[in-house]
């Protein structure tokens, strides 16, 4: 935000899907675009299975996205819980507070839903992520991730 603060939290629109390829573009060097087409498409239609945020700086422009998915219960347990799927601010905009904002505006709707956790997975070598996520409160879970690869016969 460049020093400054001034930005508001608001719910994503279908209008913005230009500027959100656009930031995670930016970010993470390749477009995902069929992507966000298809999570903000099933975020805008599903309010209660979904939240997704954006921030706008002073000039209201979009500068910044969160995205959440909403889920009734794993492996038996009956415990709503949200993962959060995307978080960015565009990188003329970082480190000014926007990520949490952000964070906070997920975290926010949640509670209204009667969502009392928000779970998220970063690769343990993004140094950047992983210390954005500690200083935000969130800390590792009890469960483990488990992958295995499918090229592969038992």
């Amino acid at each position: 935000m460049s020093g400054n603060t001034t930005t508001n939290i608001r719910l994503l629109k279908p209008e913005d899907l230009e500027r959100v390829v656009d930031i995670d573009t930016r970010i993470t060097g390749r477009s995902r675009r069929k992507f966000f087409e298809k999570r903000l498409e099933a975020a805008l239609a599903d309010t209660r299975g979904f939240v997704a945020v954006g921030l706008e700086g002073s000039s209201g422009e979009l500068i910044g996205l969160a995205i959440a998915r909403i889920q009734n219960g794993e492996y038996g347990v009956d415990k709503k819980s949200a993962v959060l799927d995307v978080i960015g601010v565009d990188p003329d905009a970082q480190h000014d507070g926007g990520g949490q904002a952000l964070l906070e505006g997920i975290i926010g709707n949640l509670r209204k839903l009667g969502i009392g956790e928000l779970r998220t997975q970063v690769e343990w070598s993004n140094q950047r992520m992983t210390h954005f996520f500690a200083s935000a409160g969130f800390e590792l879970a009890n469960e483990q991730v488990l992958e295995r690869p499918v090229s592969r016969n038992l």
